[in-house]
């Protein structure tokens, strides 16, 4: 069976955690002067009338190296296929965005053997996801998602509300404010969420989830690490 049909490693029943658990990944991060004529009109030849092209050149310069920095930061490894941790991916904290419809599968795994004992944790996304890959993991897979990207433990950004119900995992005080917030119009338990410690995806590091029908209402703690939403409405700060 292909990776996207494996089940993830907890079925949700009323309050228990439904889908698998992963971890995240990333972390971790001569100029002396010629004495002879030549150097001398060499020196005046880069001078006389050549200021405007090495401005121009050190400015696209600049920005080539900018672009690749930026690159080279947000592609850490692609969206499909093996990975060996160690070799292929480095262990830390990653995440991948704009994924549709839970097509994207994730998972790690303690070797290569592809049996479902292997698999520590795993995952169908909609939405974002992040990950931690220790460095005990072997392999981490990922099938049809969007390319991975380094995360900054220390990174900051501007905390959006309202929240996308089915935007996935959203990491507390950069993509989420910490408050209250409220989802309503969900139907047949299908509106998930969970606040979790960390991106480990295991059991332990859920504080707390649900499985919601009608309006949802939950309290996003300061030192929760990332809330996880799937199939909800909307979400609405109100305190």
């Amino acid at each position: 069976m292909g990776a996207k049909g494996k089940i993830a490693l907890g079925v949700v029943v009323s309050v228990v955690v439904i889908g698998a658990v992963s971890a995240n990944a990333g972390d971790d991060g001569d100029s002396g002067s010629g004495g002879n004529g030549k150097d001398s009109a060499a020196s005046a030849d880069r001078k006389s009338g050549t200021k405007a092209d090495t401005k121009s050149d050190t400015k696209a310069d600049t920005k080539k190296d900018a672009k690749a920095d930026k690159a080279e930061k947000k592609a850490a490894f692609q969206g499909d296929g093996d990975f060996e941790v160690g070799s292929d991916v480095k262990p830390g904290t990653y995440r991948t965005t704009g994924n549709t419809d839970s097509v994207c599968y994730w998972e790690r795994a303690k070797d290569a053997s592809g049996e479902m004992d292997s698999i520590l944790a795993n995952d169908n996304v909609s939405g974002t996801s992040y990950v931690t890959i220790p460095a005990g993991d072997k392999l981490f897979k990922s099938s049809g998602c969007k390319d991975w990207e380094a995360v900054d433990a220390k990174a900051t950004g501007t905390p959006a509300t309202p929240v996308k119900g089915d935007g996935g995992m959203h990491r507390v005080g950069v993509d989420i404010a910490p408050g209250t917030y409220k989802s309503t119009g969900n139907t047949d338990d299908l509106c998930y969420w969970e606040r979790t410690k960390d991106a480990s995806h295991s059991m332990e590091s859920i504080l707390a989830n649900n499985n919601v029908s009608g309006t949802a209402v939950v309290t996003v703690a300061a030192g929760d690490a990332y809330f996880k939403t799937t199939g909800c409405k909307d979400w609405k700060k109100t305190g």
